[in-house]
């Protein structure tokens, strides 16, 4: 049996269903409810097709494209692009199909799915991707560019070579494939300027500059998201989480998020065993530190976090061996074996809106803001960067200069060394 979500902030449809014991999920691109339900419906009906042997699934085929696709996976890829004139739709499943086989984590497929979309609208399903230009591609981009995204705010240079990335990586791969021939014509493309990402500030700072007026929604914005807590609003916003929090797994979670720096998806995957209460560490699964390697960190466990957690495990956790769960989901099952249903990182998303809505922690920018304030505390106390990276994983030069100046009285320190005072 299929079913259908809504995604809590785009409005968009995922078709989910159950293959083997393991729940598959599939961005419809739609916020139709009768377009969604009409391929629901289609897709039950190809299951049915399935299961009474009128269709065969290949071993190499993605179950979600190839049920979605009415069975066309059945034959061989080459085959159905030369169907379709090597068609930037078709194209552009077939490489999503092929990063469906647990290569790339499921929120990022979705993010691919959507840049591949936004091509699709542009040039339309059926363009030919072999016969795309230089001067097509910056037509694109001076188009996006115009474009409003969340809350008016105009995008960003980052989001548009993000995109530019993903159908550059979709064309390469059908090259490497033999579906397309050529070189990917992104040579000489003009990306606007981008902005700099504001160093990290307090509530106090950010509160005197927008106090002074004058400014945008969209630079508003930019200030609030260079937020930072520091250790006294941290207790306050985990005490108001405690008895606001929306689900009981949230306040947890917020906890564990400022007292290790972990990311969402990071805290989702996070399991009990994972908890060393012996050796008072946090085993972190990281899925991006290393390009195609699964990777782990420890963080040291913090005896407030551990008696939070203990109280948790011991006392209200639903049960299950995933730390981070509902007891119950509307129109979900547990896996086998399971007693719960793990949170995804959407449901973290969600909920965290939830929690602080109509609060003066609505301001926060959802579970980052935690992570940042994790790495600013630990420079404004002065703790060695070599720790500040080992506890948070993969940390760019970028990210450092954010909360670099956090440091105290260093950089002053050496002035006055040079030039006295």
């Amino acid at each position: 049996m299929a079913w259908l979500e809504r995604h809590p902030t785009s409005g968009r449809f995922h078709l989910c269903f159950r293959w083997n014991g393991k729940r598959k999920r599939r961005s419809l691109s739609t916020d139709d409810t009768k377009a969604a339900e009409a391929i629901r419906l289609r897709f039950e009906e190809n299951v049915a097709l399935l299961e009474r042997g009128r269709l065969e699934l290949p071993p190499a085929a993605d179950i979600m494209t190839f049920l979605l696709s009415d069975g066309k996976l059945a034959t061989s890829p080459k085959a159905v692009v030369a169907i379709e004139h090597k068609s930037l739709r078709v194209i552009g499943d077939l490489y999503l199909a092929a990063l469906g086989n647990g290569s790339v984590e499921a929120n990022s497929l979705e993010n691919l799915a959507m840049h591949l979309n936004h091509f699709c609208r542009k040039f339309g399903d059926g363009f030919v991707l072999q016969d795309l230009t230089t001067s097509q591609l910056q037509d694109y981009l001076n188009t996006r560019v115009r474009r409003k995204g969340k809350s008016s705010v105009p995008l960003s240079t980052v989001t548009l070579r993000k995109e530019v990335a993903t159908l550059r990586a979709c064309f390469n791969w059908a090259e490497q494939t033999g579906l397309l021939t050529g070189r990917f014509p992104n040579r000489g493309l003009r990306f606007p300027k981008g902005e700099d990402k504001r160093p990290f500030m307090t509530w106090e700072d950010i509160e005197r500059r927008v106090g002074r007026g004058g400014l945008t929604p969209h630079e508003t914005k930019r200030f609030w998201d260079s937020l930072f807590l520091d250790l006294q609003q941290i207790d306050e916003f985990l005490v108001y989480v405690k008895s606001h929090a929306s689900r009981p797994w949230v306040y947890p979670m917020c906890f564990a998020a400022a007292h290790t720096g972990a990311r969402r998806s990071e805290l989702a995957r996070l399991h009990i065993d994972d908890i060393d209460f012996q050796d008072k560490t946090v085993l972190v699964h990281e899925r991006k530190r290393v390009r195609g390697q699964l990777t782990t960190r420890r963080v040291p466990l913090t005896p407030v976090l551990e008696q939070v957690l203990l109280q948790w495990i011991r006392h209200d956790h639903p049960g299950g061996s995933v730390l981070f769960c509902h007891k119950e989901k509307a129109g979900f099952q547990p896996a086998e074996g399971e007693t719960t249903i793990p949170i995804t990182v959407d449901d973290a998303g969600w909920h965290f809106v939830l929690t602080v809505r109509g609060s003066k922690w609505a301001v926060l920018r959802g579970w980052h803001v935690l992570r940042h304030s994790f790495a600013s505390n630990l420079a404004a106390k002065g703790v060695d960067q070599r720790f500040i990276d080992e506890f948070l994983g993969h940390q760019t030069e970028a990210q450092r200069r954010r909360y670099r100046h956090l440091f105290p009285h260093q950089q002053r320190q050496v002035l006055c060394q040079v030039f006295g005072g």
